[in-house]
């Protein structure tokens, strides 16, 4: 017990002396007389410029044996035609997953992994991407693939196929977050919705993306004459320089890159509204036209910014959240960017309750600005913080490195780092007032509120004239909308679709035996690409199915219903299902064998015979079913009058499909004839087998069944 008592001794001298040794008197921060910044010189990289056109940087850094690359390449999704959007990110990605002619894509991530290297790619707007990382020892074996990789791409088609799959995933769940809904329109209002840096993909953009297409892309695109080429590391700038050269010296120079040109004009200024009635707060964002970084207001402009909205202790957020309470988050200013027109955008995060007095803050907020740009004291925090901050974003040298790859991709002088400090350094007071006057014109800006308009405390009308804007995810492109191209071939019956269809009601048990049906339950065996599962499931036609999904991780629910649709998945919970899975659903069921021969003589059902196709062994009699605008297509069998097959367009949670079921093994039930196995292709790829082991018809089914349970997170 001896030692607790003697380190507590020491700690109490400590304290005392520490105590007797404090200044007389304790400084406040403004007291506090900070020294001027150092020179700011940093180690610039050495720039190279082959015969051919491409521009190399090396910068060497002994500190840790490492390598890190990166090549930019001019050409990205602005120079996409607008029914391709979406075509960079699927480019990117596949360019790195399908791997070389020499190796997959999986057989390059065994290659790498076994050497912690990194090779990888990516697409944006305006460029794509290829960059590398290894340990100095395996740089040649790294950089020998990236080479591969760059000059021998292969786009697998199953690699492409996942990229568009992932990215039709994407934009089923992109109206899920509200803040993500407010900062896709508000570009829209700020660039316009045709504007290539607003431009959003489609379920049809994704899908019109083929293999060929990346595979032009890249040829036309990839020259060294638009590449620019940097590496940092533990190196040897000579031996490296001549490691570089080697690889890419005797490649002839190409095509220069062709660069959309974009126009841009200033928002319509108004009210917009996102309805969104699932969420108990808004976001808000006022947006219009800021500026490109080669403007030479662009060093008052920052100071502007940063003391307005940029962070901590600025305006928005010490008025509007600190003092009033009213925003989670508030913040903004002017944007810029190097080669086109950044947004000046002010957003922030509040209660619905509070939606218009929150609007109404920022207002009176803008209005200070205006009447009092920023004192001097303020101008000079400011800066401060502008300049201190340098330390964190230059702090390295391979980021002054790829920041000086950023100056030479769009063209601004080799020393813009040091002119941007001498630039803020020299903002005054009357800089900063002179370009709020100039650029902060509450005319010009676009209001867009993303909430439930129930809750707001006053009407969004009270700002002005609202518009509403529709959000609904397009399943088609706008040419295409509303042009019924879907059901076009199924608006009305002929004598030899309505005589298949008789003999279908006969061959599958008889109206006496099929009208009577009102309920089903069935057990199955479900077989997909991620395993097997069994299913039990109970209906009530036409609306209520009630599924539960035995997998190896436990039991998953899925419930639809016009009172409630929801799934209840093993480790998150109850959820509710979109609403537009729920009408989709809704509208499949009504394309139900059963169903439909249960209406053959519904005015609202038609049945045209179309002509016949041969499906294996069997001759099928086409069929054009619009079963109450449910559209399909049906292949019946023209011995048994057994459905052999249909298809039709649906949505699934990874995004529309062109759905294909192949139905076999009719088996009787209490009279009527079932097909126990099902096969569903989408898209041309098998998705699911079932088959059926037993099937009821008619059973008592709880109604409770498709209440909506509590959530158990």
């Amino acid at each position: 017990m001896r030692a607790p008592k003697v380190y507590f001794a020491a700690a109490l001298l400590f304290s005392i002396f520490s105590l007797q040794h404090l200044p007389a008197q304790v400084l406040r921060p403004e007291q506090i007389k900070t020294p001027p910044l150092r020179p700011f010189k940093p180690q610039q990289p050495k720039r190279i410029q082959l015969d051919n056109g491409m521009v190399i940087f090396l910068q060497e850094d002994h500190e840790l044996p490492l390598i890190d690359g990166s090549i930019r390449i001019r050409g990205g999704g602005r120079d996409i035609p607008p029914d391709k959007t979406g075509f960079s990110a699927i480019y990117g990605q596949t360019w790195r997953t399908g791997g070389t002619k020499a190796l997959t894509g999986d057989q390059m991530d065994d290659y790498l992994e076994a050497r912690a290297a990194k090779v990888e790619t990516s697409g944006d707007i305006d460029s794509t991407n290829l960059t590398f990382s290894s340990l100095k020892q395996d740089f040649n074996d790294v950089f020998r693939l990236a080479v591969q990789l760059l000059r021998e791409p292969e786009f697998r088609d199953d690699k492409l196929a996942l990229a568009k799959q992932q990215i039709t995933t994407s934009i089923s769940r992109r109206n899920d977050d509200p803040g993500g809904i407010a900062g896709r329109e508000a570009r829209k209002l700020a660039y316009g919705a045709d504007n290539p840096y607003a431009r959003q993909p489609e379920y049809y953009t994704v899908a019109s993306v083929t293999r060929q297409d990346l595979i032009d892309f890249h040829k036309k695109y990839l020259q060294p004459n638009n590449m620019i080429l940097g590496v940092a590391g533990d190196f040897d700038a000579k031996a490296m320089e001549a490691t570089l050269r080697q690889a890419f010296e005797s490649w002839a120079k190409g095509p220069p890159a062709e660069t959309a040109k974009v126009e841009f004009h200033n928002p319509k200024q108004g009210i917009y509204f996102v309805p969104k009635d699932d969420i108990n707060q808004s976001t808000v964002y006022m947006v219009a036209m800021g500026i490109r970084r080669d403007n030479p207001d662009y060093y008052a402009i920052s100071v502007m910014n940063d003391l307005f909205g940029g962070g901590f202790g600025t305006r928005l957020l010490t008025n509007i959240r600190s003092k009033k309470g009213l925003a989670y988050s508030v913040g903004g200013g002017i944007g810029s960017s190097f080669d086109h027109p950044g947004i000046f955008t002010l957003s922030m995060g509040t209660k619905s309750s509070t939606t218009a007095e929150a609007i109404d803050a920022l207002n009176t907020e803008i209005k200070k600005l205006i009447a009092e740009p920023g004192t001097a004291e303020e101008v000079r925090k400011a800066k401060a913080d502008i300049l201190n901050s340098f330390i964190f974003r230059f702090d390295s040298k391979d980021k002054v490195m790829f920041e000086r790859m950023l100056y030479e991709y769009y063209g601004y002088p080799a020393d813009y780092l040091e002119q941007y400090r001498a630039g803020i350094e020299k903002v005054t007071p009357a800089e900063v007032a002179r370009v709020v006057k100039k650029y902060v014109e509450p005319a010009k800006f676009a209001t867009l509120v993303v909430g439930k308009a129930a809750d707001f405390d006053r009407p969004l009308s009270a700002f002005g004239a609202v518009q509403t804007i529709d959000i609904t995810i397009p399943q088609a492109p706008p040419a295409a909308a509303g042009s019924k191209s879907e059901t076009k071939a199924t608006t009305g019956s002929n004598d030899q679709g309505r005589a298949l269809i008789a003999k279908m009601v006969a061959a599958m048990g008889g109206e006496g035996k099929l009208k009577p049906v009102k309920t089903l339950s069935q057990k199955s065996t479900l077989k997909t690409a991620q395993g097997e599962a069994s299913v039990e499931a109970v209906i009530i036609l036409p609306d209520h199915v009630h599924s539960v999904i035995t997998l190896p991780m436990g039991q998953m629910v899925m419930s639809l219903s016009p009172q409630a649709s929801f799934m209840d998945i093993p480790g998150q919970g109850v959820r509710d299902l979109p609403a537009s899975f729920n009408t989709d659903l809704t509208k499949d069921l009504k394309r139900d064998l059963l169903w439909v021969l249960q209406h053959a003589a519904d005015p609202k059902y038609t049945f045209a015979a179309a002509g016949e196709e041969k499906i294996g062994d069997v001759t099928a009699t086409i069929v054009d079913v619009n079963a109450d605008g449910a559209p399909t297509k049906w292949f019946v069998d023209a011995k048994t009058a057994h459905l052999v097959r249909a298809i039709f367009q649906t949505n699934t949670m990874q995004g529309p499909a062109n759905r294909q079921i192949d139905f076999s093994d009719y088996r009787a039930v209490d009279g009527i004839n079932f097909a126990h196995k099902r096969v569903t292709t989408d898209n041309g790829t098998q998705t699911q087998e079932a088959e059926i082991q037993e099937i009821k018809i008619n059973p008592a089914i709880d109604p409770k069944l498709f209440e909506k349970p509590a959530s158990k997170q």
